[in-house]
């Protein structure tokens, strides 16, 4: 199953979220220095029209694309968590879940590492509140107890608090479809979401707090 992973010393192309239409759709070359558990390590990418070096930042988010043997394309999309030296500098990047590379492409919404408190509403009136893991304009992912009867393909009634470098506080509300429920070691449980119904004023109030937050990660 490994082997459907990129492995050491394959090269990826990448793209770089960013409002800027022009910068995200330019694409980037860069090679796999090494792989572990949770994170691949990547040479600094470079742009092959002008030969210059991309700077990234912790929480870029990533679309990448690697070729395994016969010519096939495979996609998984991913993000920046550090850097490191190790003779040349190198960049971190989360490792995706297996389920997670595609061999269609999936261009995804930024989405950025936050804590923000949601209230979950299940069916037969169950409430509660949780803390998230990341947050983007395509879907979010929380913890909780394992308690609570989650499953893939369940709907949830979402509601999404939301604090702004401003001191303003927004919410958004939405409906989801758990795509993933992933029991941790710390005895709480990662639930994967993936939006269904959300209004675009919505999305977008989560999609401006991303980027605050990006910006935030790179003035670090």
């Amino acid at each position: 199953m490994d082997s459907l992973f990129p492995r050491i010393s394959q090269i990826l192309h990448i793209q770089v979220a960013s409002l800027d239409e022009e910068e995200s759709r330019q694409e980037y070359k860069t090679r796999v220095s090494d792989i572990h558990d949770n994170y691949i390590s990547i040479e600094i990418p470079m742009n092959e029209a002008t030969g210059r070096l991309k700077k990234l930042y912790i929480g870029d988010d990533l679309s990448v694309v690697f070729i395994t043997e016969g010519g096939v394309k495979n996609y998984f999309n991913s993000y920046v968590l550090g850097f490191k030296e190790d003779g040349i500098r190198q960049v971190i990047i989360k490792k995706p879940d297996m389920d997670a590379i595609s061999k269609i492409q999936r261009r995804s919404f930024l989405r950025i590492q936050a804590q923000l408190e949601i209230a979950v509403h299940l069916s037969g009136g169950v409430r509660f509140l949780a803390l998230t893991d990341d947050v983007g304009g395509g879907g979010i992912s929380f913890l909780c107890d394992p308690q609570w009867p989650l499953k893939m393909g369940g709907r949830l009634s979402c509601w999404l608090l939301i604090p702004y470098k401003n001191g303003t506080v927004e919410h958004a509300n939405f409906t989801a479809e758990i795509v993933r429920v992933k029991p941790l070691e710390t005895g709480k449980q990662l639930i994967m979401l993936k939006f269904i119904e959300i209004s675009d004023t919505e999305r977008q109030r989560i999609i401006r707090y991303c980027f605050e937050r990006q910006l935030d990660f790179r003035k670090k």
